[in-house]
């Protein structure tokens, strides 16, 4: 499988959908590993652009936001509810990576 160059990935759609595509995977199959697999998969790919990009500096950063985003999520979904937590974490972390990284 031939993987698209890393200096033309948009960032954004791709941690958006590691975070709500992990969360629908964990939920809908009932194993949570299932879910975590597609967010570290969707992080790795992403991370690949950034550092490519942005430099390592800033793809630590975003790595940092994507990771605390889905961290953050659960305690905000016992406030919220789990689907406008997951949505706000992609929504951070999707905003971010255009900010720092796609825009460029």
């Amino acid at each position: 499988m031939q993987l698209k160059d890393a200096s033309t990935v948009m960032t954004a759609p791709i941690v958006a959908t590691g975070l709500v595509g992990g969360y629908v995977a964990a939920r809908e199959t009932g194993i949570r590993p299932l879910g975590g697999i597609l967010l570290a998969a969707a992080g790795g790919y992403a991370a690949r652009t950034w550092v490519t990009r942005s430099g390592p500096a800033t793809a630590a950063g975003l790595g940092a936001i994507y990771v605390l985003s889905f961290g953050a999520s659960h305690p905000l979904a016992k406030k919220v509810g789990a689907w406008p937590a997951v949505l706000g974490a992609a929504a951070v972390s999707a905003a971010s990576a255009w900010a720092l990284s796609d825009r460029s």
